[in-house]
């Protein structure tokens, strides 16, 4: 399984590059224009060498429309025939594992082996919504506008219990005498010997870093809202790695929000837009993300504009050499094995372009279609 892990360097980048892709909706336009940009992006990616496009769960979020990350793999997987596909990530907690698993393994039976598990333990929403998920647990509500990205937050103290008998299932394995022992989630190994997703636990702190190093499986930090604990999650990661069927060594990515532009204006006008729709979420306000006209005429007040300038910090953007620039030192600071982007900024358009801008930047070849 580890080839379905590892990616492969393309042009001059210093790692495999990836998709994340937070299916955004901005002002003025609708959820199914944001999945049309979606599966332009995919094929985007697809064509240029990126390894993998990743969806997140969210919900009750106007921004974004990704709340069914399954229902939006399986339609990317069918405009696609080559680039993996994943959950950046699934809200396990959220679900039963069974169904997880029905999920995934109907993915992986749609696109064989171009599908990927990413798995976290956050709500992927506010305290309100995730009752009305009826998630149970360790929830405690939380504060409005909590980070929802899919690798965040971390509520839940049976992650590690629900995260092995989702292994079971994807496996067909639990043993004799066990309660489950005659379920079988299908499509799956019951139905023949083909393979199953690869799982990855995500996380913007220790826990599941550390959980992922022990388990020997791959690791997918946060660093897009977490930046201040990328170093320390890795670290804590590689230290406490532990060898696997699945893994031999440390496999680490790490999500960076990065937009480029023709422009230094023009990319910094789109991430303001973005800095400006994260605000609003934050403090318990959610909308769609704003037009940059609308951001660039917002009047950000003290504590707001310390908020936005502290977002951008952690954002690469400008022109396609600037951005390659930005790329390459992050990398360089952190080891990260992969680095998954993601453009949030307010036209699709503007998004898309992002992506081919930087694969230009890193001479990304022109794959020839499947």
């Amino acid at each position: 399984m580890t080839d379905a892990i590892r990616g492969e360097v393309r042009g001059t980048a210093p790692v495999p590059l990836s998709v994340l892709d937070l299916v955004t909706v901005g002002s003025g336009r609708t959820a199914s224009q944001a999945l049309a940009t979606s599966v332009e992006l995919s094929r985007l990616a697809e064509r240029r060498g990126f390894h993998r496009h990743w969806v997140a769960e969210h919900h009750s979020m106007p921004g974004v429309a990704s709340s069914s990350p399954a229902v939006i793999l399986a339609h990317l997987a069918a405009h696609t025939r080559r680039i993996r596909l994943g959950s950046g990530g699934v809200m396990l907690p959220n679900h039963a594992p069974l169904v997880v698993a029905e999920q995934f393994g109907t993915l992986e039976a749609l696109a064989p082996g171009r599908i990927d598990l990413g798995l976290g333990r956050a709500p992927g929403t506010d305290g309100a919504t995730a009752a009305a998920l009826r998630r149970t647990g360790g929830f405690d509500g939380g504060a409005a506008g909590a980070p929802s990205s899919g690798w965040g937050r971390e509520p839940g103290d049976d992650f590690p219990e629900q995260l092995a008998e989702l292994t079971r299932f994807l496996d067909d394995d639990f043993p004799d005498g066990h309660p489950y022992a005659r379920i079988h989630a299908v499509p799956g190994p019951v139905q023949g010997p083909d393979g199953r997703p690869p799982i990855w636990l995500l996380g913007s702190s220790g826990y599941s870093a550390r959980l992922a190093g022990l388990l020997g499986l791959p690791f997918a930090f946060a660093h897009h809202f977490s930046a201040r604990s990328t170093i320390p999650a890795l670290d804590l990661y590689r230290n406490s790695f532990r060898p696997s069927e699945v893994l031999d060594a440390p496999y680490a990515m790490i999500g960076v929000s990065a937009f480029a532009a023709e422009d230094a204006v023009a990319a910094h006008r789109q991430v303001l837009a973005g800095a400006l729709a994260m605000l609003r979420l934050r403090t318990g306000r959610p909308g769609l993300v704003p037009t940059p006209e609308e951001a660039a005429a917002h009047g950000f007040g003290p504590a707001e504009r310390e908020f936005v300038d502290g977002w951008l910090a952690n954002v690469v953007y400008g022109t396609p050499d600037e951005v390659r620039t930005g790329l390459d030192d992050l990398q360089k600071r952190t080891g990260a094995d992969e680095l998954m982007i993601t453009a949030n900024g307010h036209g699709g358009a503007e998004r898309v372009r992002s992506y081919e801008l930087i694969a230009d930047a890193y001479g990304l070849p022109e794959l020839p279609a499947s």
